[in-house]
């Protein structure tokens, strides 16, 4: 009997392990013993799982239990792929175990030994990953037909109603009740309450809102104050007592002298298009001479605007680059009744600019000065914007871009405090349409309604 030569294998898995047996004890090697180790690390931690396998290369005792690796029969090799391989796979049978199974004898050795044993050998094997499934579900939500569309639709309407009426009626008990953090203690009815609320929800200031409703309630009878056409009046009439007006555009000096007018205000306000437009009213609905000066020459764009409106109406323009050069022009533009200087755009915050500003305005010497400020912009800039330009002695506004806001609350705020008159309003593009003489009472209403309805409010 041949002699039996042990040897043990070590591999980082049991594929690796089978390789080394099969790569040096050959096909015919028998498996007497497999485990698995823990090597490396420092006091167990760290280690790693080694594969260990005991193997034979002669015929083993027959007391010994035995196995050789399995080969199963397989066609034969692309030539590409004979060279690549280096032994035959194992096949498992299950994820956590493997079966090596030992091939039948031929006949001369069955004769003479028993059937060698089926060696069980277990191989952690990592879990299997499966493609992740995506569970989705579709279904038509549409209403079977256009009736039930319909039912769908007026329930979520009456929802929002019902959503609507209890939120009013929470703001109206809060507001009674004192829990708004205005007209705290003191009661008030429906229609003042509703007020109030309204002149909130159009962002006018809550001590202005507060300080208004004071007024209504303290000159209103107790039966006029449960009446809400008589508070709605009596709210709009309190609006425009605070908006004091010019009423438009002034006349012609009737001495015979030039109205020199100047318009001055942050960038992009729209400073001038409305200069255009004033242009336009005193030259086609007054009849007057009427000359143009800009000292917008940091943009081209401005220059040539306001070329082209000078070219359609038909009046003189002339380009001042320097202080000296606007009082020049204004010499040379002295024969007409109205001279309108458009300045350049200024941001609040650069004094040295403001200052070469005023030099500018100075030497124009006009007779007013229009602070422009646009209604679509926030509360704060426009607040900021009439500080800023305040030191070049503004004495009227014109409020331009009020058909690009929703509301005037903020706007209403700014001029209560600065206590200059609003001369106009411009209300759209078109020249000289869209330039509106301010009137209090068409205001109070913007207030509280939608500014953007502006022909409505003009025919009211």
């Amino acid at each position: 009997m041949a002699s039996m030569q042990l040897k043990t294998f070590r591999g980082s898995s049991m594929a690796d392990a089978l390789a080394e047996v099969k790569r040096d004890l050959g096909t015919e090697a028998v498996i007497l013993h497999a485990r698995t180790i823990r090597v490396g690390g420092v006091i167990g931690f760290g280690a790693k799982n080694q594969y260990e396998i005991t193997a034979s290369s002669g015929a083993p005792n027959s007391n010994l239990k035995q196995s050789r690796i399995a080969t199963a029969p397989r066609p034969a090799a692309k030539p590409q792929e004979a060279a690549s391989e280096a032994f035959e796979p194992v096949q498992f049978a299950n994820p956590t175990a493997t079966t090596i199974v030992a091939p039948a004898p031929d006949a001369s050795a069955q004769a003479a030994q028993p059937e060698p044993p089926v060696v069980q050998i277990s191989v952690p094997r990592p879990a299997v990953r499966t493609a992740s499934v995506k569970l989705a579900t579709r279904a038509n939500l549409r209403p079977a037909s256009e009736w039930a569309a319909k039912s769908v639709d007026e329930e979520l309407a009456s929802i929002k109603r019902l959503v609507g009426q209890l939120l009013q009626e929470q703001r109206l008990t809060a507001v009674r009740a004192g829990d708004s953090g205005m007209m705290a203690g003191i009661g008030l009815s429906d229609p003042l309450a509703n007020a109030l609320i309204r002149l909130t929800d159009r962002q006018v200031s809550s001590s202005l809102a507060s300080e208004i409703i004071g007024e209504i309630r303290d000159a209103l009878e107790p039966s006029e104050l449960e009446d809400d056409a008589v508070v709605r009046s009596s709210l709009l009439g309190r609006i425009a007592a605070r908006i004091k007006v010019t009423g438009g555009l002034t006349a012609a000096n009737p001495a015979g002298g030039t109205l020199i007018i100047g318009v001055v205000g942050p960038t992009g306000v729209g400073k001038t298009t409305t200069i255009a437009k004033m242009a336009a009213n005193y030259k086609l609905r007054h009849n007057k001479r009427v000359g143009l000066i800009t000292c917008d020459t940091y943009r081209i764009a401005a220059v040539d605007q306001l070329r082209t409106y000078a070219n359609i109406i038909g009046l003189p323009l002339k380009v001042a680059l320097t202080p000296m050069e606007v009082t020049s022009a204004r010499s040379q533009l002295a024969d007409c009744d109205v001279l309108l200087v458009d300045t350049p755009g200024r941001a609040p915050s650069d004094q040295r600019r403001l200052d070469e500003l005023r030099r500018f305005i100075d030497a124009a010497g006009p007779a007013e000065t229009h602070l422009a400020l646009a209604a679509c912009a926030s509360e704060s800039v426009m607040r900021s914007a009439a500080r800023a330009f305040g030191q070049l002695g503004p004495d009227r506004v014109l409020l331009t871009k009020v058909d690009e806001t929703d509301t005037l609350g903020p706007a209403f705020n700014v001029l209560s405090e600065l206590n200059l008159p609003l001369a106009c309003v411009t209300t759209g593009q078109e020249v000289p349409d869209d330039l509106e003489g301010a009137s209090a009472e068409r205001f109070a209403r913007w207030v509280l309604e939608h500014p953007g309805h502006t022909t409505a409010a003009a025919g009211a």
